[in-house]
């Protein structure tokens, strides 16, 4: 069953970001992962806090696949550069 999940990034690192946006897709498509929508222009309508830099909805396969790309030990530094840039919080649905 296809898999989802939603990444906020409040990015601080701009040129950490620009070095993993040029690797992250080597990682999702071994994963089977594309991002199914991606924005810069979040906003808050309810809640606190302040909306992220980027957010992104990716698609997997399954939730397998989603935590086989985020533990992949292939793309820790991918991962890296995305962890170095800011804030990033990953929520699998």
């Amino acid at each position: 069953m296809t898999a989802y999940a939603f990444v906020n990034l409040t990015i601080t690192n701009p040129e950490s970001f620009e070095a993993y946006r040029e690797k992250a897709g080597m990682a999702l498509k071994k994963h089977g992962a594309a991002p199914l929508h991606v924005s810069k222009e979040a906003e808050v309508i309810e809640g606190e806090g302040a909306a992220p830099t980027v957010t992104v909805i990716l698609t997997f396969p399954d939730r397998d696949a989603a935590r086989a790309w985020i533990e992949d030990p292939e793309f820790a530094e991918v991962h890296a550069l995305r962890r170095g840039a800011g804030v990033s919080n990953i929520i699998l649905m």
